[in-house]
């Protein structure tokens, strides 16, 4: 996408979460827009982190200003951080941007934050799991695993607590194998067209760093990638615990 385009599509959303009041991307906004563009932060990554700021801005109450793209950067970075995680690249640039400094590198433990405890990622995946049941749009297959698996995590959350040592590692370890697990049922009931438009994107997402990959990792940052637009195409959480994330 070209970056004006990339620009207006971020002026355009940050306008409808502003009910329709029009703050512009333009000036220093534009230059810090265009550097996340030129850096490669797929668009439906930077709205993610939009979206992060305007959760918790709406969460402080009615009557406040407009947003402005500005006040967005730091959730935007922190979305292309995993978004990087997951996939399994690095930067366009070469480094990692920082809020207030378009462009300038940082190191990832300049960026790293708290990752949420066992027991609050598992009732985060819970949570979301239940509320994809309740949504009544998961194909039949895919909701009877969910379902089963809303079961298992369930009764794992309060021995989660007390797991150490080796109990622990096995225990992140089967997580992350009921994540292949609900992605494997996913992909099962998805349309094999969808799938193939789904990976068409996950390649136009990684153009900015294709020719830095060996192609072995690129394979596997397609199917990453592909992975990730299902899951929020799907309204899936990842299972899989990381103490770094």
């Amino acid at each position: 996408m070209e970056t004006d385009s990339y620009c207006r599509e971020i002026e355009a959303h940050l306008c409808r979460k502003n009910a329709g009041h029009l703050v512009r991307v333009a000036g220093p906004a534009f230059e810090m827009v265009a550097g996340w563009a030129e850096t490669g932060i797929p668009l439906k990554v930077a709205l993610l982190g939009i979206d992060r700021t305007v959760e918790r801005r709406n969460a402080k109450g009615p009557g406040r200003r407009p947003l402005r793209v500005e006040f967005c950067e730091a959730d935007v970075l922190d979305a292309f951080d995993e978004w990087r995680r997951a996939v399994g690249v690095g930067t366009a640039g070469g480094g990692t941007l920082r809020p207030g400094g378009a462009g300038e590198p940082a190191g990832e433990e300049a960026r790293a934050k708290p990752s949420p405890s066992l027991r609050a990622h598992l009732d985060r995946v819970v949570t979301r799991l239940t509320d994809r049941v309740a949504s009544g749009t998961l194909a039949g297959e895919l909701e009877r695993v969910v379902e089963r698996l809303i079961i298992e995590l369930g009764e794992a959350r309060t021995a989660s607590r007390s797991l150490r040592g080796e109990a622990r590692a096995a225990f992140v370890a089967r997580l992350d194998a009921i994540d292949d697990e609900l992605v494997a049922s996913a992909r099962t009931v998805t349309p094999s067209d969808v799938l193939a438009t789904l990976r068409l994107e996950a390649e136009q997402e990684l153009i900015p760093f294709r020719g830095r990959m060996p192609a072995e990792q690129y394979t596997r940052a397609v199917e990453a990638a592909t992975t990730n637009l299902l899951r929020d195409r799907l309204k899936l959480p990842e299972v899989g615990y990381s103490s770094g994330f």
